[in-house]
């Protein structure tokens, strides 16, 4: 397997909480952002924009309620850190973007920067105070990677300030306040750390793994995917994780044909795989070698395919159910029906939108009363979040679950349907993926879930109804693509049904 060769800079090291951040989520991309050709990094999309926006609105409301708040100047690190320990031998209470810097060997710094220094009683360096440290992040759970960086800046600060903090603080949304357990958290950090310096001061770049729900929105995600295309990188199979492909390297088995061609027992004993997983990795292996659908045969089914025709019903009038919703809000601002009726030849779109968010339970309500025009029509949505959504919106409206449970017994899940039926030479089971592989295409090439977000808080801020255009054309291609989907596997099936 070729690897590129990037020479590390001469410069002096610094490793700061945002490299050992980036580092923890994937190595390649700390060494990158490191050592990477910059020409190669792709601009920002509209939603990690929109992340980042978000977020920094919530650190500033956050600090808000910390005055008086210090803040050093402007300048490059060494000045800033220079400031910083001023502000703290002056003993303020609250200190904002403040620079922390520990020399741990010959040019090799830390730098740790928290969003907050927060002075508390006993005796430092400076006299009877000393400051803990405080990170404020936009999600809602203490997530690990948040801890490490918090005990990061807990490790830095002590040799600052020449005392250990009794903790280190993350405040999260909705301003809550979690602390840190530093007995548990330091020695990981640790660890982690000096496997980011040994990574950083390697000439050879790290092993590119594409994982589509952490590369998505890496700016380096297309220069990756790139080459483990051209490597037929094992990365690319749905299921194998980091964990799944460190055993199947240790089995041997690192290329698409050496998978293709292990038996599924000799899988099923490695950790983390089991039968079924060890089935579906081989087959998706031999897919990707054929470029073909594979079905996956079932010896517990009466015609030998998991699927009967009562699991894929085709009725007189089926209902295609696509829901877009934007999570920060805990807002769902448009429930899109696309009504097939195969008897007059059809196909009528209803888009049943909250133009603004006070109108979610109106639209709730409109979409109720369509599908209730045919009570007998089979419900069809694409992985469980509809279903989900619908049972939350219920409750939330106080829609009785006698109303409420007749309709949930009348949907599908073609998601589920299709990946126990059916491997496909894709990198992944979403929509979009399958979709495109059985040849349908959505009008606007660059529209998806996080896109339909930006456009309606673009809605919202301009009025603009463009923006609300471009989602309802992105929602009907979705309960579109739901179609086609199951019209595909209903043809396929028809082979193995009498």
């Amino acid at each position: 397997m070729q690897t590129t060769e990037l020479q590390p800079d001469a410069e002096p090291c610094w490793i700061t909480d945002s490299c050992l951040f980036q580092y923890h989520r994937c190595s390649r991309r700390a060494f990158l952002d490191r050592h990477g050709e910059t020409s190669l990094r792709a601009p920002a999309n509209d939603y990690l924009l929109k992340l980042r926006q978000d977020s920094a609105e919530h650190r500033q409301s956050v600090l808000h309620s910390y005055q008086p708040l210090s803040e050093p100047p402007s300048g490059d690190r060494l000045e800033q850190a220079a400031a910083t320990y001023r502000l703290m031998e002056q003993g303020v209470d609250y200190i904002s973007r403040g620079v922390l810097i520990f020399e741990i060997a010959p040019n090799l710094s830390l730098l740790s920067s928290p969003d907050l220094l927060i002075r508390q009683p006993g005796n430092a360096y400076f006299g009877e105070w000393h400051y803990l440290p405080a990170d404020i992040k936009f999600g809602k759970k203490p997530k690990l990677e948040y801890q490490l960086i918090a005990a990061f800046h807990a490790y830095v600060l002590a040799e600052v300030q020449g005392r250990w903090p009794e903790t280190s603080l993350l405040i999260l949304r909705s301003s809550k306040v979690c602390e840190i357990d530093l007995p548990k958290q330091l020695p990981r950090m640790e660890e982690l750390l000096q496997a980011c310096i040994a990574t950083l001061s390697q000439p050879q770049i790290p092993e590119v793994f594409i994982s589509h729900s952490r590369c998505d929105l890496c700016h380096w995600f297309s220069y990756c995917h790139q080459e483990a295309k051209q490597q037929n990188h094992l990365s690319l199979i749905p299921g194998i994780t980091p964990a799944r492909y460190t055993h199947l390297q240790a089995a041997n088995l690192t290329t698409l044909r050496d998978l293709s061609q292990a038996q599924p027992a000799q899988l099923a004993s490695l950790p983390g795989f089991g039968e079924q997983v060890a089935e579906k990795l081989v087959h998706q292996a031999q897919a990707a070698l054929m470029n073909k659908a594979i079905a996956r045969l079932s010896p517990h089914s009466p015609y030998g395919f998991p699927l009967a025709p009562e699991d894929l019903p085709t009725t007189e009038i089926e209902l295609y159910f696509d829901i877009e919703a934007a999570p920060d809000k805990n807002l769902v601002y448009l429930h899109g029906v696309l009504v097939v009726d195969r008897r007059r030849q059809s196909e009528t779109f209803y888009a049943l939108l909250a133009e603004d968010p006070d109108q979610e339970q109106a639209a709730w309500e409109q979409f109720k009363n369509l599908v209730q025009q045919y009570p007998e029509a089979p419900i069809y949505h694409f992985c469980p979040y509809e279903a989900q959504t619908v049972k939350r919106l219920a409750e939330e409206f106080g829609t009785p679950l006698a109303e409420i449970q007749p309709l949930l017994n009348r949907f599908v899940d073609v998601h589920k349907c299709f990946s126990e039926a059916v491997t496909l030479p894709i990198e992944s089971y979403a929509l979009k993926h399958i979709a495109r592989w059985i040849g349908f295409d959505w009008r606007d090439a660059g529209a998806n879930g996080a896109q339909s977000i930006c456009w309606y808080d673009d809605w919202l801020t301009t009025g603009d109804r463009t923006y609300l255009e471009a989602i309802l054309r992105y929602n009907e291609d979705d309960c579109r693509a739901t179609y086609h989907i199951k019209e595909w596997l209903v043809n396929f099936a028809q082979t193995f049904w009498p």
